[in-house]
């Protein structure tokens, strides 16, 4: 990550997924790792693409739990009904003898650390900005998990707010996730950046919701 401290923010947001951390392999990999746990032996690559083309047909994770329990419900079965689709996809559902006691293994497994790994240029990021001074959050179309994920990979010290879409009800690109996130700060979207791989979810959002959007061009 490239940054100036000649135009100093009141608060960096950054986002998760492509951004701070990323799929060790891709995602058809974790999948077909997991899934051979289970006596099913399928291609990545084909996981892969039925998984983004599923993936990116979905409307993202933003939901209006009225309690946690509730919100890990919803938070589940959007993502169930992502890997059935995917599997559908590849016609390998009905090869689990039991498709809701694999899932169950395979979302608990993306809340740990060892599907994703850390961009080797972020932490060096990280400790500028926080040695700077400046709060640092995390803004993402995520689920609940992001906490177990970000503890696990040591990213957790160096942010004071995480602001994901299934909690906030509202997913990027609308803008109202980014003042959201900006309440937490009390600061104004002039004086805020937000950094995110995501050309259209990232840089065009923040700058329509008044932030200087900065894009991660990781491919």
């Amino acid at each position: 990550m490239q940054h100036s401290t000649c135009d100093r923010p009141s608060v960096i947001f950054l986002d998760a997924a492509g951004t701070l951390f990323g799929v060790q392999g891709s995602v058809g990999y974790q999948y077909a790792k997991i899934a051979q746990e289970f006596g099913v032996d399928l291609p990545a690559d084909d996981l892969n693409h039925a998984f983004f083309k599923t993936f990116k047909a979905t409307t993202p994770p933003a939901f209006s739990a009225i309690n946690p329990e509730e919100l890990r419900y919803f938070e589940y079965h959007w993502w169930m009904d992502i890997a059935i689709q995917t599997f559908q996809q590849v016609d390998a559902f009905d090869l689990f003898p039991d498709f809701n006691k694999f899932f169950a293994v395979l979302y608990d497994y993306f809340a740990t650390a060892e599907p994703w790994f850390v961009y080797p240029d972020v932490l060096d990021s990280l400790k500028r900005w926080q040695q700077l001074g400046i709060p640092l959050g995390i803004l993402s179309n995520f689920d609940s998990r992001i906490f177990p994920v970000v503890r696990s990979l040591g990213l957790e010290p160096y942010f004071s707010s995480v602001t994901i879409s299934s909690e906030a009800g509202v997913a990027k690109p609308d803008p109202h996730i980014f003042h959201i996130a900006l309440e937490k700060h009390q600061a104004t979207a002039d004086s805020a950046w937000h950094i995110g791989d995501s050309f259209e979810e990232d840089y065009q959002a923040a700058c329509a919701a008044g932030l200087r959007g900065i894009w991660l061009r990781r491919k």
